[in-house]
C-alpha cells in the first residue's frame, strides 16, 4: 500500500508541474534547484571528514582508472580530426552507415571510438561532427543515440573480474550492451527520417577526392603537426578535468544521500523488495560504478538479478555520465532529451538481450561465481598500463575500420560495375 502511495504521489506532483504555466514551472524548477544545492552545502558541512572521503574516492577512480584510459583517444581523436583522417574513413565507411543507421560514414569514427574506449568519447566526438557541420542535426542526434557506450576494459575488467569475480560474465554483459547500442541505432535510423541526406551511397570521386584531400593536408587549416598535436593535447587534459569534476561531485552526492538514509526513506516504500536492490539501482541511477559495486554485493539468491540490473545501469550510464555527454552537445544543437530517453531505451535492450543470451548460453556455463582476490580491480593496473593499453586498442581499431570501408568499397565497385555490364 504505502509504495502505490508514493507512486501515486509522484504522479500527482508531476501532473500538477506540467499543468502550470511555463514562467511557473520555470521559478519553480529554479526554487526546487537552489533548495537541493542548499541542502548538499549543509550535509558537506555537517559530515566533513565522510565527505572527503567520498571525494578522494571518486579522485582515485578518475585519476587512476578513466584519465589513463581515455586520455589516449582524446588526444588521438583530436589529431585525427584536424589531420583530415575521420573524412577520409567516413568516406570509406559511408556504404555501410548509410544503410544502416542512415548516418554519413564519419559517425563510424565515433561509435567505433566509443565501443572501445567507453564513455564519453563517443558523444564527444559526435558534438565535434556536428560543430564543424560534417553531419546535420538530425543525425548527429541519430549518432549519439548509440555511439555512447561503456568500454570493454569496464564491462569486463572492472565489472565481470573485479566486481562480480567471474570473467565469464564480461562477454555476457559486454555482447548485450554493445547489441543493446547497435538496436537502438537501428530504430533511431527512422527518426525523422525525411530529414538530411537521401542519398545511399556515394560514388567512388567522393572516396578519391577525400583521399586528395588528405594527401595534401587540406584539414589542417594553415597549422603546423606540432600546433595540431598542441592543441589536441590542450583540449583532452581539459575535456579529463571535466569528467574528473564530475566524477567526484557524484561521488559526494552519492555519500550525501547514503548519510542522510534517503536510500533507505525510499526502500521503505517498497517492504518486498532486498534494499540492496533499491540502494544498488539508485545510486547506479547516479553514478554507474558506485551503483554496479553496491549490486555485485548484494546477498541474493538469483543470481541472474544482478547481472540484469548491472546491464541496465551500464547501458543507462548515469547521472553523471550524463552530465558530461550534456556538457558537451549543449554547445550544440543536439537535443539533450533525444540523448537521454535514447540511454534509457539502450538500458531496456541491454536487459532484454541479457536475458536471453544468459538462457541461450551462459546459463549452463555460468553455474558459481568463483573467488579472485581482484576486489580492487579498479586499481590494480597501474597508470603506464592502461595508458599503452589504450594506445593499442586505438590503432588496432584504426586499422580494422580503414580494412572494413575497404573491403565495402571494392563490394560496391564491383556489384556498381555488374549492374552497369547488363
Amino acid at each position: 500500500m504505502p509504495n502505490i502511495i508514493f507512486i501515486l504521489s509522484i504522479c500527482l506532483i508531476l501532473f500538477i508541474y506540467y499543468s502550470l504555466k511555463p514562467t511557473i514551472k520555470k521559478y519553480l524548477l529554479q526554487a526546487f534547484l537552489i533548495t537541493i544545492i542548499l541542502w548538499l552545502t549543509f550535509v558537506i558541512i555537517l559530515f566533513p571528514e565522510e565527505i572527503v572521503n567520498a571525494s578522494l574516492s571518486g579522485l582515485k577512480i578518475w585519476f587512476f582508472t578513466v584519465f589513463p584510459s581515455l586520455l589516449p583517444f582524446f588526444i588521438v581523436a583530436e589529431i585525427l580530426l584536424s589531420l583530415g583522417i575521420v573524412n577520409f574513413i567516413g568516406a570509406l565507411l559511408k556504404p555501410l552507415m548509410r544503410p544502416l543507421f542512415n548516418v554519413p560514414g564519419e559517425g563510424s569514427f565515433a561509435f567505433a571510438m566509443s565501443i572501445t574506449s567507453g564513455y564519453p568519447v563517443g558523444a564527444k566526438l559526435v558534438a565535434k561532427l556536428r560543430k564543424s557541420n560534417t553531419v546535420s542535426k538530425t543525425e548527429a542526434e541519430r549518432l549519439v543515440a548509440f555511439c555512447s557506450t561503456s568500454g570493454p576494459l569496464f564491462m569486463i575488467g572492472a565489472v565481470a573480474v573485479g566486481m562480480l569475480n567471474n570473467p565469464k560474465l564480461g562477454a555476457l554483459i559486454a555482447i548485450s550492451h554493445y547489441l543493446g547500442a547497435v538496436f537502438v541505432g537501428l530504430l533511431f535510423r527512422f527518426y525523422k527520417r525525411n530529414n538530411g541526406n537521401k542519398k545511399l551511397y556515394d560514388n567512388n570521386t567522393n572516396l578519391i577526392d577525400s583521399f586528395k584531400d588528405l594527401i595534401k593536408g587540406k584539414f589542417k587549416k594553415n597549422k603546423s603537426l606540432g600546433l595540431i598535436m598542441g592543441d589536441a593535447v590542450k583540449e583532452a587534459i581539459s575535456t579529463m578535468l571535466l569528467i574528473g569534476g564530475f566524477i567526484i561531485f557524484y561521488s559526494v552526492v552519492i555519500k550525501v544521500l547514503s548519510l542522510t538514509n534517503v536510500f533507505n526513506f525510499i526502500s521503505d516504500f517498497f517492504p518486498n523488495t532486498n534494499p540492496d536492490i533499491v540502494k544498488g539501482l539508485l545510486s547506479g541511477l547516479i553514478e554507474m560504478t558506485n551503483g554496479c559495486q553496491i549490486v555485485s554485493s548484494m546477498h541474493i539468491n538469483d543470481y541472474l538479478i544482478k547481472v540484469l540490473i548491472i546491464s541496465f545501469l551500464i547501458g543507462w550510464s548515469g547521472l553523471s555520465i550524463h552530465s558530461q555527454v550534456i556538457s558537451f552537445i549543449s554547445k550544440t544543437d543536439i537535443s539533450i532529451k533525444i540523448y537521454v530517453f535514447s540511454k534509457a531505451l539502450h538500458g531496456i535492450f541491454a536487459v532484454i538481450f541479457t536475458y536471453f543470451l544468459y538462457f541461450f548460453k551462459y546459463k549452463n556455463v555460468i553455474v558459481k561465481p568463483t573467488i579472485y582476490n581482484t576486489q580492487n580491480y579498479i586499481y590494480s593496473k597501474d597508470w603506464i598500463s592502461y595508458f599503452s593499453f589504450s594506445f593499442k586498442i586505438i590503432i588496432i581499431i584504426l586499422l580494422l575500420i580503414i580494412f572494413i570501408g575497404i573491403i565495402g568499397n571494392y563490394i560496391l565497385y564491383k556489384c556498381n560495375k555488374k549492374i552497369k555490364a547488363s
